[in-house]
């Protein structure tokens, strides 16, 4: 006779290798929420501006300061635009939004053709970041220009990540949201990624102290 704790652990037990990519990606991206989001601005080597949010991302080192992001290869294994300008270009700008710029954000996932511009698409405003090449959004409040580090190639499939590790070289932070030692969340509004259409505020925060 089977226990209840063990009927549980039957039901819940998952093996990836009868699972196809779709709805791992469902679980991932519904489990592991929310997520912050990479809104990041590359350029191919004939000029052509991109920009793509990416909520697979977060910090992998703070010295040498390097973010990681993941784009994922599309329905048909085709490599996203910011993986080929990277490979062009060596260079990217990851910004931070918050939730004044959500729509802006969301309509630079539109898929357009790599001539296509983004920016444009959006009503977003090119400015100038450091000695970078790529262009910075003049309306994020958060820029993190970098350099490409490495890339790691997990597959040719679809949904295969190409997991970006990008070093900041300069950073854009506008006063109003960082006074030189703290971030103010209630200026910067951050959001984060949930699954499918939603998005979560985070203006509903708690405190506990870590331990010594």
């Amino acid at each position: 006779m089977k226990t209840r704790s063990s009927t549980v652990s039957d039901d819940a037990t998952l093996k990836v290798s009868e699972l196809d990519a779709g709805l791992i990606y469902r679980l991932f991206s519904g489990a592991i929420a929310p997520r912050p989001i990479a809104w990041v601005s590359t350029l191919s080597e004939s000029g052509h501006a991109n920009l793509a949010p990416f909520s697979f991302f977060n910090v992998a080192s703070v010295d040498p300061p390097v973010l990681a992001f993941s784009p994922l290869l599309n329905g048909e294994g085709a490599t996203k635009d910011t993986i080929a300008n990277l490979k062009q270009v060596g260079e990217c700008i990851v910004h931070i939004g918050g939730e004044a710029l959500a729509e802006a954000l969301n309509a630079t996932s539109a898929s357009l053709p790599p001539e296509g511009d983004e920016f444009d698409h959006a009503g977003l405003t090119k400015a100038s970041l450091g000695d970078l090449r790529v262009p910075r959004i003049q309306e994020a409040p958060v820029a993190f220009g970098c350099r490409l580090h490495d890339i790691l190639h997990f597959g040719d499939r679809p949904l295969s990540g190409n997991l970006v590790l990008a070093e900041v070289t300069v950073i854009h932070a506008d006063p109003r949201v960082w006074n030189g030692r703290h971030v103010s969340c209630d200026a910067l509004a951050p959001i984060g990624r949930m699954a499918g259409s939603d998005y979560a505020r985070c203006t509903d925060l708690f405190s506990l102290e870590r331990p010594k």
